[in-house]
């Protein structure tokens, strides 16, 4: 899929100036998009152009593609032209032909960024926001795990759902943290000032007016700390690395790299667990071959292990007699195992 993805963005840079309308950006753009799925574009049973999805009082109403499993349409997709930037008439208008059928999921698109809808908020009444969103102009942003849930192979509504809800909330919770540290709003600069030590101050417009720049420059301090730790941890890394080429010695914490994709990995698993234990009990050891996650810091009680240190990423599971590993691309991965990651829990629990 990235390999499909890679070349489709390629086309993208390559073509864009040369596709004017919809109809082109249909043929260039979608239609290689959902036959990269699985889908037959040349059947007419399994991909409906056109399909009918009557709105009230207004008949014939047409979405420009449904792709239907028995006859029954799964996914609608809505295209626009890849001139036209996504907005929130289309998402209306897509909003009221989902009301009409029984697909569970949709798809706004222009052939460059796409948006995948579905109803969690109220059943069939779709999401005013998206679940899974990406843009072929930031290909290396590509949830591959989830959008490899929508290919003909693997299709299955209940998993889909099951991850959707959690991947809604972890989009939103990044937009309102990007849009904290870009303009700390005077929300966040209360909480820190009630935080502060101050004597028993009052918030006035006075102290907000002296609080709010400063709560910015600190977080951009944070931020830039943060990252010069992290790198000066690689190249201490990278050191011992070299040195232990030219006298082996024995392992020291030094050796061991803790990758953000196992970090990610980590508060994955913590937010998976939390409905049916504290977050604080979940707790990560790394190690040079892998990655435990334990709990309450218990080597007698790891929850699941992430072999995350090579190309091929794999996952240990314990809710079996044995460690099992599975395969995995990537730290989305993990949404798929959270009812083996909250059994392994409850039996150290029980």
């Amino acid at each position: 899929m990235k390999d499909a993805i890679a070349k489709l963005a390629e086309r993208v840079a390559t073509t864009f100036d040369r596709i004017e309308t919809e109809e082109a950006t249909k043929n260039a753009y979608i239609m290689p998009f959902i036959q990269m799925l699985g889908y037959d574009i040349f059947d007419p049973t399994e991909v409906v152009p056109e399909f009918t999805a009557d709105v009230g009082i207004k008949k014939g109403e047409k979405v420009d593609y449904a792709i239907c499993r028995d006859g029954v349409p799964v996914i609608l997709i809505e295209c626009k032209s890849c001139r036209v930037p996504l907005s929130l008439d289309n998402e209306s208008q897509l909003f009221r032909y989902f009301h009409t059928t029984k697909a569970q999921f949709a798809l706004l698109t222009n052939g460059i960024e796409f948006r995948f809808y579905t109803d969690l908020e109220e059943p069939n009444k779709m999401d005013t926001r998206p679940f899974l969103e990406f843009n072929l102009r930031e290909p290396d942003k590509v949830n591959y795990a989830e959008l490899a849930k929508f290919c003909k192979a693997n299709f299955n509504e209940e998993s889909i759902r099951k991850t959707a809800d959690m991947l809604k909330c972890a989009t939103s919770i990044r937009a309102v943290l990007k849009e904290e540290l870009a303009n700390p709003s005077e929300e966040l600069a209360r909480l820190v000032f009630k935080k502060m030590d101050c004597g028993g101050k009052f918030f006035t417009d006075k102290v907000r007016d002296k609080i709010m720049p400063l709560v910015k420059s600190a977080l951009d301090a944070v931020i830039s700390e943060r990252v010069k730790s992290n790198l000066s941890d690689a190249l201490n890394a990278t050191a011992a690395k070299s040195e232990e080429h030219a006298a082996p010695a024995a392992e020291s914490h030094a050796e061991i790299i803790t990758t953000q994709e196992e970090i990610d990995a980590y508060n994955i698993i913590r937010a998976i667990l939390r409905m049916v234990c504290s977050p604080d009990q979940v707790v990560m050891r790394d190690a040079k071959s892998y990655c435990a996650i334990l709990f309450d810091d218990n080597n007698r009680k790891p929850i699941c292990r992430l072999y995350f240190n090579s190309q091929k990423l794999k996952i240990g599971l314990f809710d079996e007699e044995r460690e099992c590993l599975i395969p995995v691309q990537g730290a989305d991965d993990l949404f798929q195992f959270a009812d083996r990651l909250i059994a392994t829990v409850k039996k150290y629990q029980n």
